[in-house]
């Protein structure tokens, strides 16, 4: 049974308030809106349906499930298979210091036993200590990446809030099919085709002038 307390846990986790710094990262998009490859919602709805289906997105759903499912002494290698599936540095620094900070403020605030972590195995260990549902806490977290890259464009292309808004809602909808499709999946289905958004990242680690991290 999901409680009132489960949602309102991963409310708070996936808050951009709970400081893990994820309004810093653009995921390689602040590149192709500079390069002029995202420029309008229409644009900036296919390039994050394309991550969250066939790149990170997909792929952290499998690592945050085989993460909660494990014991403690097999994350290590699920950690490092997650590091193995960043593309460029910048994707590293990406999971590696979001991974770093939830650890931090997770083990504070809840006591958990978390350290040194890619974000996504982090959250799955974190969800399995608390005992929150696994595909609920799937669901928040790919809505939260979502909509994270969602404000990024709001930002850049420009996208109005409305637009943003409205993204964001028909976005949720792919998030929960990929959830639905992860639930009866494992690590054997890792893979990832969206090249152009590694390519993204990797342009941006040269890029000239940028607000973002990554």
């Amino acid at each position: 049974m999901v409680t009132a307390t489960d949602i309102l846990t991963l409310t708070q986790w996936f808050s951009p308030a709970y400081p893990v710094g994820a309004f810093a990262y653009s995921h390689g998009l602040e590149w192709a809106i500079d390069a002029g490859e995202v420029t309008t919602a229409e644009q900036t709805g296919a390039w994050i349906a394309e991550v969250l289906r066939n790149g990170a997105g997909w792929n952290d759903s499998l690592f945050l499930g085989a993460a909660y499912q494990a014991e403690a002494n097999d994350l290590s290698e699920i950690d490092a298979m997650s590091c193995a599936f960043s593309a460029s540095a910048e994707r590293m620094k990406e999971t590696r210091l979001q991974g770093e900070a939830f650890c931090e403020i997770t083990s504070k605030v809840w006591s958990a036993d978390l350290r040194g972590l890619t974000y996504p195995v982090a959250v799955g260990r974190a969800a399995r200590l608390r005992g929150l549902p696994l595909d609920l806490t799937r669901q928040f977290y790919l809505q939260a990446f979502m909509a994270n890259l969602v404000a990024v464009a709001m930002r850049l292309v420009p996208l109005g809030q409305t637009e943003g808004q409205k993204l964001i809602r028909e976005l949720t909808q792919l998030c929960s099919q990929i959830v639905a499709d992860a639930s009866g999946a494992s690590l054997d289905e890792l893979g990832n085709s969206a090249f152009l958004s590694d390519i993204a990242a990797m342009k941006h680690e040269t890029q000239y002038s940028r607000i973002f991290r990554t």
